[in-house]
Parts: C-alpha cells; structure tokens; sequence
C-alpha cells in the first residue's frame, strides 16, 4: 500500500492511473475503522482496478458542541487494516493541505441538507459537502463509496455529484450491524456500558415500525408512534421521521419506497440509524 500525504502526489498519481488505462474506487474515511468501513473496501475492488481510502477528520464538519480534539484516532491500526484490506492507495492528508491558507469557499446541497440531522447540525452537510468535493476534484475516481447509514449524507452527495457534473458512480453500501442490531460507527465508542446496552433500541424501534408497514399500515403518523414506544432510556430522541427515500421531503402516507431515520443521543454520544421501508 502505497501512503501519499500531499494534494500535488495524490492529483499526479490519479493522472498516471488515468493515462495507464486502471479505474479507480474511492472509500472517504474520517479513520478509525470498524467492519462497516470493511465492507465498503471489500465493494470498492468488485468495482476497480484500484482501490484508494482516505484518512481526514475534518474539522469543519464539528459542531461547537462535538469536540474534534477527542474524535477516536488509532492511525497505526487503520493503516494495518487498509492494507490487509487490499487498499492500494491511502490518501493521508494533513488539514493545511486540504484547507490552505485563505480558502473560504463552500458548497451548500440545499433542501437535502435540511431537516433532519441539518436541523441540530447547522453548516455540518456544507462542511460534508464541501471536503467531498475537494477529494472528488483531487482524486477523480470512477465510483466512490459511502455506507448508507449515513442516508442523507448519501442523498446530498448524490445530489451534489449529478448536480456539479462529477460524472462519478456514488455507491451505497449497507449498513453494517452489531451481533445486537446496532449499527456500526466510530461514535459507538463513546458509550458508557449503560448506553450501549440501551442503544440497540434505536434498530428494534425502527424493526418494529417495519413490522407494521409490512402488515399493511402506510400512514407516517401510525408506524412513527409505533416505533416510539420501543425507545429506551437514557436515550434522548432527536427525530424519527419518514421521508421520501429520494428528495427525504415529509410525506404522511408510503408510496414505493421512503427511508426511515432515527436519531439519538446517549449522553454526550450522538447516533443515527435508518432503513428503507419499500413495497413490494
């Protein structure tokens, strides 16, 4: 596996690769790998000649409220697992690099980005928006790969690459649980005994809501207040919300397919899960 830490080495690497013919698939990764990055990598070589992942944490994405300073690092371990994981390139960044001196330019995917984590996140999906583009142009990948338990992050990005003109295949991979229906994320680390075993309750209540759109209930209002009731404590609620799968505009009553999210905190951790609920 091959380390590059500056935009200049990244943008020649990716001209070279263009002129020698190899496709390239893009994994952006913020570190501290868990399976569910795994199983992006693991998609990304079904669909290139060569795999690159990025390692960024970007601080423009933080809230006041969120500490970047204690977002979990463990760069040695990520860079074993990037190479066991058939990684070809890691693109490694320093944040001079990504945001010079001077820079002050943003991208702002409006509509998608509101609502929803958009409403107690503001700027966060500009900030998403704007590194993802900085990537894209540096790297120029084939097909780029994001999990889609991220759901509007995953819709914004689309929006955004059919919008700008990227001309990049946007992938959306499964989410990848626990052994107890929670889904993965590097944030999980962050819970107390106490709110991790209440945080599977988060996948159970939205289980529950497709358990009634399965038997035949399409009314938003009836599946939402269903799923409620299997929340935990401590667990603060942040929304649950039905949306439609495509432009997550509000909609009362499923027709086709609609995504349906949650978001929580547990203490100082916050999560996010979905599904999609889809008629046959």
């Amino acid at each position: 596996m091959r380390l590059i830490a500056t935009v200049a080495a990244m943008r020649e690497t990716s001209r070279g690769a263009r002129r020698e013919g190899k496709t390239m698939a893009f994994v952006p990764t913020m570190g501290y790998l868990h399976r569910g990055h795994l199983a992006l990598l693991k998609e990304a070589k079904k669909r290139a000649d060569l795999v690159v992942a990025s390692i960024f944490v970007n601080p423009t994405q933080f809230n006041e409220s969120e500490d970047f300073s204690s977002y979990p690092r463990e760069p040695e371990r990520d860079r074993k697992l990037l190479e066991e994981n058939g990684v070809d390139i890691l693109f490694l960044p320093a944040t001079e690099e990504v945001y010079p001196e001077g820079f002050q330019t943003t991208i702002d995917v409006t509509g998608l980005s509101e609502g929803l984590c958009g409403s107690s996140r503001p700027g966060h999906f500009s900030a998403v928006a704007t590194v993802v583009a900085k990537l894209f142009n540096i790297l120029r990948p084939d097909v780029a790969l994001f999990g889609e338990k991220d759901y509007q992050q995953l819709a914004l990005i689309r929006r955004m690459n059919a919008d700008l003109n990227f001309g990049i295949s946007i992938v959306g991979v499964p989410t990848v649980r626990e052994h107890d229906g929670l889904a993965m994320s590097s944030r999980n680390a962050g819970l107390s005994p106490e709110e991790r075993k209440a945080a599977p309750s988060l996948y159970r209540a939205l289980s529950r809501g497709r358990k009634l759109f399965e038997r035949g209930e399409r009314k938003a209002e009836a599946i939402i207040g269903e799923a409620k009731g299997v929340i935990e404590n401590p667990i603060e609620l942040d929304y649950l919300e039905i949306r439609d799968s495509e432009t997550l505009a509000k909609i009362e009553e499923i027709s086709g397919e609609a995504a349906f999210a949650i978001a929580a905190r547990l203490g100082k951790t916050r999560l996010i899960d979905n599904i999609i609920l889809k008629e046959k």
